[in-house]
């Protein structure tokens, strides 16, 4: 389906990687092609709720971290980061794959089903060549330590009490997205992960955090932060990880606080005294680390519709810090490349206007003109915060990606 899907010029491949929830809709849901996409216009909020509306099909794209200018307004752009994503791209695609457990369904409008499934049947193993490539860091180390303790002073002068900083790693290469996607997904196999393409632009995403899921007249956000590494040499000792995270002061005040932030942000679009935490600081194991994470959730009120939900609730806190408007100023300020996608949500709307989409984050983007590769990394920066172990927390999610290279050297040897 992958292989298949990566020929048209717009696809969004979502898979989930057999990670078992009580909110999983499938194990692999694609869309190829189009027959409309999304046109803003001035009034941007209006014109998604009328493209909403008028939509009786699924829809699949893409909202950039950059969305929130419009949200908040008078907030400037930091400078382009190479990659060329629109701000915001939905679109109904002419083809409709979901695949859950056994079952494989495939919607079409102007083809046979059984066709695609041949296609798709046929279709040439992915090409597993390796790629070399050298990241540079747009922040460097000692830069880096030196911003963070300047956002320390930030909080101290109550200006905020976390702020969510990245950092940006790029190069300049060419390389085969689907070969590097699937290499990334078998490293790092995530739950909200996605193959996405818009023309020359590639989206390599293993994402392991929702952003925000509606089910019926139920809404869940499940908010990430809060990280230790996996110590796969030693069983015992990854045990010993995951305690500590589990019971860390740090990571569950920086945890609490992106919760409070998004029981407030549902409580927007939510009824009255129906948002819940349904689970406060899980721990969950994944290749690379273990993740504290949280479960919020809420009745959504009957007249709110999408875009007043993603008015109410992006950019997600987990990405930002709080107060929101004032750390987005932060990050502007301090972020040495603009965001883009990165922090942004891909997903889908179904028919019925539920829908569920993910945190981009642990993701490569690829522009196949300017052959420009980067990725980005971040951390949660508090008072307590110490410099040196929030830039090695960006090391190490970084790693899944820095990995993926890292094979490919060892076979091209």
């Amino acid at each position: 389906m992958l292989a298949w899907s990566s020929r048209f010029n717009i696809c969004c491949f979502l898979d989930n990687n057999h990670y078992q929830s009580n909110y999983n809709s499938f194990d692999c849901l694609l869309g190829v092609g189009t027959t409309s996409i999304f046109q803003p216009s001035a009034d941007f909020f209006s014109s998604l709720a009328e493209y909403m509306h008028d939509s009786n099909d699924y829809i699949f794209g893409h909202f950039n971290y950059e969305i929130k200018n419009i949200i908040e307004g008078g907030i400037s752009l930091p400078p382009d980061d190479g990659t060329c994503f629109p701000d915001c791209f939905l679109f109904v695609p002419k083809i409709l794959i979901e695949l859950k457990e056994s079952t494989l369904k495939i919607g079409v409008i102007d083809q046979e089903a059984d066709s695609i499934f041949s296609e798709i049947m046929k279709q040439h193993p992915i090409d597993r060549s390796g790629h070399v490539i050298s990241f540079q860091q747009k922040i460097y180390k000692e830069d880096y330590l030196h911003k963070v303790e300047l956002l320390q002073k930030h909080i101290q002068h109550g200006d905020c009490y976390v702020i969510n900083f990245c950092h940006q790693f790029f190069a300049t290469a060419e390389i085969n997205p689907v070969s590097i996607y699937t290499q990334l997904s078998n490293i790092s196999p995530n739950p909200f992960s996605a193959f996405y393409r818009i023309d020359n632009n590639y989206l390599l995403c293993a994402s392991p955090e929702r952003y925000v899921k509606k089910i019926g007249d139920k809404l869940i956000s499940q908010p990430i932060k809060g990280t230790s590494a996996r110590k796969h040499f030693d069983l015992k000792e990854d045990g010993v990880s995951k305690i500590q995270l589990k019971n860390s002061a740090k990571d569950q005040s920086e945890n609490v606080m992106v919760v409070d932030l998004v029981r407030n942000d549902l409580s927007k679009i939510c009824e009255e005294g129906s948002v819940a935490v349904e689970e406060l600081f899980g721990i969950y194991s994944f290749p690379h680390v273990h993740q504290m994470i949280s479960t919020v959730v809420g009745r959504v009120e009957k007249d709110q519709s999408f875009s007043n939900i993603l008015k109410a609730t992006f950019p997600m806190g987990s990405m930002t810090g709080a107060p929101k408007k004032k750390v987005m100023e932060l990050v502007d300020k301090y972020e040495q490349s603009k965001r883009g996608i990165y922090s942004g949500t891909v997903g889908y709307i179904t028919p019925n206007k539920d829908f569920d989409f993910n945190v981009v984050i642990r993701s490569i983007v690829y522009n196949t003109d300017t052959k420009n590769v980067s990725f980005h990394a971040g951390s949660a920066i508090t008072a307590s915060s110490q410099p040196d172990e929030e830039y090695e927390e960006c090391l190490l999610k970084a790693q899944a990606i820095i990995d993926v290279f890292s094979e490919t050297k060892k076979r091209n040897k």
